[in-house]
């Protein structure tokens, strides 16, 4: 880096503007005091030049680098932050939002904070990332603890560990907030340079160091490492590199003391981290076990989402859970899937769409009509299709659906897909999706997604959409009910009732025992023109569904209408 040039008197020997210690060179126009002609302390800090084991650009190096992988650390907290809370909480915006705006404002307080111990800057900067390396990489362990151990549908997880995301968002970013003033005055005790000068390369180095840290989580942590182990392996190079950095270069300035304490610090945050790893594999099954019972027969992550599958053994029936939620339960899935798929086959059905169904039920629903001859399935998750094809319990509770030739499967965005399908390809479509208020899934239930599949349906074609629950969600299911109809198709609604008694029908999160399942799963049937709601009587019977009852059902679905609601749109969503 070029230095900025002094324009010191002639004869006169540049000091520190700080310390003022013979030989040490000031900048042009200061006094012996550190102050400048005007009375105004130089911007630079006031930190005495470093005693350093090396050479002043290799030093400097040592602290960008460290301020490098420091920020990388600190970026991999907050979106392992976010991510788990997504999981466990749900509505990623609202927690993206609640972990970033509440650690950007501690970072703040952190800032202020830190400028009592510039004076202390090395041994301050070690203190803090020992402090940080522990905090932040147990985060994510200690709030699964929270989830499984003290209700996670319901019951303190509804105050309790939202409160602790808070404070876990407020200490890591107070402690990130703390690094930027100290490392300032670090690197001006290597090297002094002029403030604006110092403040871009520390930014640079910290700002890279996010980017690194930002894909780094995605793409490399979270497959292959996962939540918890990433967020230990980031707090053991958190500590490593913050000792290292302090204990290595600036050890000179710190007592033999501090030296000591900040050593034996740092080897217990190691100790706990090294700990936790290795008891990580054992902490998840326990806690898993927690969450679902103690018959969870397959747990894997795919590259989508968390799939788990409980019972289908001793008696118990079979559950899905997709990241966390139940969206299928044995006991009471005939009751949804066959009020999703019959009523929209009431007419043409030689090709149909399935949008979502990877577990393969409304696809079973679909194959008992034997006039169809084409069923595509748009999943996103191709692990959910595979173990819906090979395992023994799911596979035949979908009475091995995708065995049949007339089903082709299509690992892909659904929005994405629909784009590139022909005008009028099919003559029902099946939306059978995540809750429209889940956050991730909202774009599948816009006024532009349903344009969409209003031209992919040929001439007579139906749409039935899974909107939620009547009673529990009631603006949520009139929202989608606006939105078909701003997309130019009209609706009809209907509602099935839940039989089951352990668990809230749908892709909800809470049971039944916690007193606010919903009861019920509320549809909308669509077409261009106003929709007959009827079973076909030429086709299979239902097992759990007849007219009268969908009659029933659609009139009591009718008097809880919400009216005058805007519909929801991909940059403006309602749910």
């Amino acid at each position: 880096m070029i230095e900025p040039r002094a324009s010191a008197p002639p004869g006169s020997r540049p000091s520190w503007g700080g310390s003022g210690g013979p030989g040490t060179p000031s900048s042009s126009g200061t006094s012996p005091s550190g102050t400048s002609p005007s009375g105004t302390s130089p911007s630079s800090g006031s930190g005495a030049p470093a005693r350093l084991p090396v050479r002043p650009g290799t030093g400097r190096f040592l602290v960008l680098a460290g301020v490098f992988v420091c920020a990388a650390c600190g970026l991999v907290y907050e979106l392992e932050l976010v991510a788990l809370a997504s999981y466990l909480i749900g509505d990623s915006v609202t927690q993206a939002s609640v972990v970033l705006s509440v650690m950007v404002f501690a970072m703040g307080l952190g800032s202020l904070a830190a400028k009592r111990l510039r004076r202390f800057a090395a041994a301050g900067f070690g203190a803090v990332e020992a402090v940080l390396a522990l905090v932040g990489g147990s985060s994510a362990m200690v709030l699964y603890a929270v989830f499984a151990w003290t209700g996670g549908w319901g019951g303190l997880w509804v105050d309790g560990p939202r409160f602790l995301l808070v404070a876990f968002s407020l200490v890591i970013g107070v402690l990130i907030g703390a690094e930027v003033p100290l490392l300032m005055e670090l690197i001006q005790r290597v090297r002094r340079q002029d403030a604006g000068g110092a403040v871009a390369d520390l930014f640079a180095a910290d700002y890279v160091g996010a980017l690194v840290g930002g894909l780094a989580f995605p793409f490399v942590l979270l497959p292959f490492l996962g939540q918890l182990t990433g967020a230990l392996l980031t707090g053991t190079v958190n500590a490593v590199v913050g000792a290292a950095l302090v204990l290595g270069l600036f050890r000179r300035d710190m007592s033999r003391r501090a030296r000591w304490l900040l050593l034996t610090a740092n080897a217990v945050v190691l100790a706990l981290l090294a700990t936790a790893t290795l008891l990580a594999d054992d902490f998840e099954r326990a806690a898993r076990h927690a969450v679902y019972g103690q018959d969870v027969r397959v747990a894997v992550r795919t590259d989508v989402q968390e799939v788990v599958l409980t019972g289908d053994s001793d008696g118990r029936p079979l559950d899905l859970f997709l990241d966390g939620r139940l969206r299928v339960s044995a006991d009471d899935e005939r009751h949804y899937h066959e009020a999703l798929v019959h009523p929209a086959m009431s007419g043409a059905r030689s090709r149909v769409l399935v949008l979502g169904g990877g577990d393969g039920l409304a696809v079973r629903e679909v194959l008992r009509h034997p006039d169809v001859r084409r069923v595509d399935v748009v999943e996103l998750d191709p692990g959910l299709t595979r173990l819906a094809r090979h395992d023994p319990g799911l596979s035949a509770l979908n009475e091995h659906a995708y065995g049949d030739a007339r089903v082709h499967t299509a690992a892909a965005d659904a929005f994405r897909r629909l784009r590139t399908t022909p005008t009028g390809t099919y003559d029902v479509v099946i939306s059978d999706l995540p809750d429209p208020g889940i956050t991730a899934g909202t774009k599948l239930y816009s006024q532009e997604f349903y344009g969409l599949l209003r031209r992919v349906l040929a001439p007579g074609g139906r749409l039935v959409v899974h909107a939620g629950s009547v009673s529990a969600r009631p603006r949520t299911f009139w929202t989608v009910d606006a939105t078909l109809r701003a997309a130019g198709l009209r609706t009809v609604p209907y509602r099935v009732v839940a039989r089951g008694a352990g668990h809230a029908p749908g892709p909800a999160r809470t049971t039944a025992a916690t007193g606010h399942a919903p009861r019920d799963w509320g549809f909308l049937l669509a077409a261009r023109r106003p929709p007959g709601l009827r079973l076909d009587p030429a086709a299979p019977r239902p097992h759990t569904l007849t007219t009268g009852s969908l009659t029933r059902d659609a009139r009591a679905a009718a008097r809880a209408r919400v009216a005058g609601l805007p519909p929801s749109t991909l940059v403006h969503p309602r749910y």
